[in-house]
């Protein structure tokens, strides 16, 4: 079976909410087989709304729907919904029950436009609500062609709608699908997204079950293996070979994160290894310690992070030597290691890593341009120190010096 997502709200159209609706109820399918072919985004409109649904349940077995739920004039998904099944719609007095009990616990008297919440679709399985007044609801109706259509209404708030999705709609789904999809999310780095896709375009073109697709991201490409199978674990059974291949292929460049994030994998490093690290960022920023300190338990790694932006900050928190910086800038490999070392010693850790460089988009020379960064990682007495030139914006400058610095954590780790 395939599924169309359609989120309704006006909101949405003007940008003033993220639609994160969508990637969440995508997710939720394919873990059960179901495939998503086309998301829709529309607005409160009722000519168009029904437009939406005509043109999603002619090309979708399932129709998930979001917003629309709420007691207003122009939240009326429930009643477009009706009208293409050619439905009645019904009072509900559980919903009635719930919406006051909902007004109850805030000791508000009970709104009379909220009664609008107390009506469905005929025949409609009602779903509870506990995070909100508006109930959900799952239609399975016949369509004209004779085939059955099913679609599931549920309130736009995410706080809402997730917990309906994952308890209620789910468990109703997995009736009509006998197949699971997994995916496993290969890493790799210090190639581009073209050249890494060139490397495996014969594994590409001759893919069926399971399949790969590139992504590309600040400083990597990330390859998601997915397979659909009647159960995980014959999923993983497809993916292996393909995984090895890339493995195989790819070499040292590549490693397997299910997260994509290069700061999970160092994270795991540190930890199962019982290592420890500290920062030391001039034009990051913070953005490396920012990355890892997202990891739960890095705090038994993680020790110090220091943001030494001036060359006072380099020398008096980090000891970089004056003459140094004097002789080479603040911008050199020599720089790089001295605050590298200077982090390690300065928090007592077994590493210590560092980034300096010009981000722009100003302060560049013909010598030392915008995006030329030298990052460095201090361990077991040995440096690394590695020259990166960045093109992009400021803050893409910043990720790729941020991902790579990370990525050489994990190598020198690793090997």
């Amino acid at each position: 079976m395939n599924a169309e997502i359609l989120c309704i709200g006006t909101e949405l159209l003007h940008g003033d909410i993220v639609n994160t609706n969508a990637q969440f109820i995508s997710k939720k399918l394919a873990e059960i087989g179901i495939d998503v072919h086309f998301q829709s985004v529309v607005g409160d409109n009722p000519n168009r709304m029904t437009e939406a649904f005509n043109l999603a349940f002619s090309r979708a077995d399932i129709v998930i729907c979001t917003g629309g739920l709420g007691p207003t004039k122009d939240d009326i998904t429930k009643d477009i919904l009706a009208q293409y099944f050619k439905l009645e719609m019904v009072y509900d007095e559980n919903s009635f029950q719930h919406v006051k009990e909902m007004y109850s616990r805030f000791r508000k008297d009970f709104p009379e436009n909220n009664m609008r919440q107390t009506y469905f679709p005929k025949g409609a399985k009602i779903l509870d609500n506990k995070y909100g007044s508006a109930n959900a609801c799952i239609l399975r109706e016949k369509a004209d062609e004779g085939k059955y259509k099913i679609c599931a209404l549920l309130p736009g708030p995410p706080k809402e709608m997730e917990p309906l999705m994952e308890q209620q709609v789910i468990p109703y789904l997995k009736e009509f699908s006998n197949e699971v999809v997994y995916g496993e999310k290969i890493v790799v780095m210090n190639i581009g997204e073209s050249g890494a896709e060139e490397m495996i375009m014969d594994l590409i073109d001759n893919q069926a079950n399971p399949t790969i697709a590139p992504y590309a991201s600040t400083g990597k490409v990330i390859f998601r293996i997915t397979a659909k199978a009647e159960s995980k674990e014959k999923c993983i059974e497809l993916i292996k070979p393909v995984k090895e291949e890339l493995f195989r292929r790819f070499g040292k460049n590549a490693y397997e994160i299910q997260s994509g994030k290069v700061e999970d994998k160092v994270a795991e490093l540190l930890l199962k290894n019982s290592l420890t690290i500290a920062t030391a960022e001039s034009c990051t920023g913070g953005m490396v310690a920012s990355r890892l300190i997202s990891y739960p338990g890095i705090s038994k790694a993680f020790k110090e992070g220091f943001i030494a932006y001036s060359n006072e900050a380099k020398i008096n928190t980090l000891h970089v030597k004056k003459e140094t910086l004097n002789k080479y800038g603040a911008v050199s490999e020599e720089t790089a290691r001295e605050m590298a070392v200077g982090a390690a010693k300065v928090a007592g850790t077994d590493i210590g890593v560092s980034t300096t460089g010009i981000a722009g988009p100003d302060g560049g020379s013909p010598e030392k341009p915008v995006g030329l960064v030298y990052i460095c990682v201090y361990y077991k007495n040995e440096y690394n120190v590695q020259k990166i030139i960045a093109t992009g914006a400021r803050d893409t400058v910043r990720e790729r010096a941020t991902t790579s610095v990370l990525d050489l954590v994990r190598s020198m780790i690793e090997n």
